[in-house]
């Protein structure tokens, strides 16, 4: 039987991680939205450094949100880190502190969507509700021969109801985490090894010769690039000019350069950045920070400058407790301290 089989590898070969050893919704949840798309390895640190500030869901509400946006810093998809702290706000109100355990309020929190919900409802009360994440849409698809396009409604809803007819209700906690940890583990998606599969004689792709066209997408991502010309002003003191990315976009919230943006290459960079020659210190080539849908490109132009009271300057020192994105925090650490004083 699929589940027996499933959950009897994932007893074997289960990697221990500090979220599988506790029934608590809060550290559930908080893993759940870090490992959206970012692997264990590269999350992990990142649930330690919250789970250490915040212990609990009503400490994560109090927190302010630049501190919030700091601790995310370098996982990307800002806005998550931003409705983690709008869902536990709701919880601290709204439920009085005490995280839900109900599915339905589980979904209702800001920024939890049906697989989430489902990997709570089944981690901590034992709720059979099935999770369905890319790990889970390989398996499946391969495992059964599911065509269907896992990024159609039609699609989803086949391998939902084909979940809940696999899914034990005296134990759905440990199929879930073995199915997805079957997917990330063993049926990877690229060159899975199904000489020693466990599911090698029903597996319908590995028998077929389809391993590599299972799951089917019928949606093509597509980006739009974006270039970011960035003046980097430094006074006297080496004090840094920055402030605070607004509007509903990439990085908001988030600190950064004064910086031009264009949807093509300028031709004069200087004159869009009104940098006169005699200030400029550097200047970087285009470098360019790939995101899901969209291509970043970026440059940085370091000037002399006068500080001003009405604009926000920073001390080196202060400049490292804003939270900034990845491409800024590279270009601190790499190109800028050069220009700043050291202790």
């Amino acid at each position: 039987m699929f589940s027996e089989k499933l959950i009897s590898w994932y007893h074997q070969n289960k990697r221990e991680l500090p979220w599988r050893n506790t029934r608590d919704p809060y550290k559930i949840w908080l893993s759940e939205i870090i490992l959206q798309q970012t692997r264990v390895e590269q999350g992990l640190p990142y649930y330690q450094k919250f789970i250490a500030a915040f212990p609990t869901v009503v400490s994560l509400a109090k927190a302010k949100e630049d501190e919030v946006l700091k601790l995310w810093q370098g996982l990307g998809y800002y806005s998550r880190a931003r409705n983690l702290q709008h869902a536990a706000k709701s919880v601290a109100t709204d439920f009085k502190g005490k995280f839900p355990s109900e599915y339905k309020d589980i979904l209702s929190l800001k920024g939890v969507g049906e697989y989430t919900a489902a990997a709570i409802a089944s981690f901590s009360y034992d709720l059979p509700y099935p999770v369905l994440d890319g790990n889970v849409f390989r398996v499946i698809s391969r495992v059964y021969g599911f065509h269907e396009a896992i990024d159609s409604s039609i699609g989803k809803k086949k391998f939902i109801e084909h979940l809940h007819t696999l899914i034990p209700h005296k134990d759905p906690a440990s199929f879930n985490q073995a199915i997805m940890e079957f997917g990330a583990m063993h049926c990877t998606p690229k060159n899975p090894d199904c000489n020693a599969c466990i599911f090698k004689s029903e597996c319908y792709a590995a028998n077929n010769d389809k391993v590599d066209l299972l799951p089917v997408k019928e949606k093509k991502i597509v980006k739009r690039d974006r270039y970011f010309y960035y003046k980097v002003s430094l006074d006297s003191e080496k004090n840094i000019l920055i402030q605070k990315r607004k509007g509903k976009d990439i990085w908001e919230g988030m600190y950064e350069f004064p910086n031009v943006e264009s949807p093509v290459q300028l031709d004069n960079p200087l004159k869009e950045l009104n940098i006169n020659k005699k200030e400029l210190l550097s200047f970087s080539e285009i470098q360019k920070h790939l995101l899901t849908h969209q291509n970043i490109y970026f440059s940085f132009y370091v000037v002399k400058a006068i500080s001003s009271k009405k604009d926000l300057w920073v001390s080196a020192e202060k400049l490292l407790e804003y939270p900034v994105p990845k491409i800024i925090q590279d270009f601190i650490h790499k190109t800028l301290n050069l220009y700043l004083p050291h202790k």
